[in-house]
């Protein structure tokens, strides 16, 4: 299959941005099946910030089992035990 440059728009920016003929060789040889939506600026600046386009956000909570305060990444739900690192890995040890 011949390849050719093609120009797509940032989904972030809105600039256009060149899918290389190249680009578009190896992007089928790894079996990706979807074009690039960023371009190489905003790539650059989401993989820098964690994926989701600003900061880390933590979390502040009590441990459930040692009853320290520690952070996680995520948003913890009453229904489910938080632990702090420590106990988290002891629990997944005895598991």
């Amino acid at each position: 299959m011949a390849f050719q440059d093609r120009s797509l728009t940032c989904v972030d920016c809105g600039q256009q941005f060149v899918f290389t003929a190249g680009e578009q060789e190896f992007y089928e040889q790894k079996g990706f099946v979807n074009e690039p939506k960023r371009c190489k600026g905003c790539k650059t600046v989401r993989k820098g910030t964690g994926g989701h386009g600003g900061p880390r956000q933590e979390f502040e909570v009590v441990c459930s089992a040692c009853g320290q305060q520690t952070s996680v990444p995520f948003k913890p739900t009453l229904d489910k035990p938080v632990f702090c690192k420590p106990c988290f890995v002891a629990k997944r040890s005895t598991m």
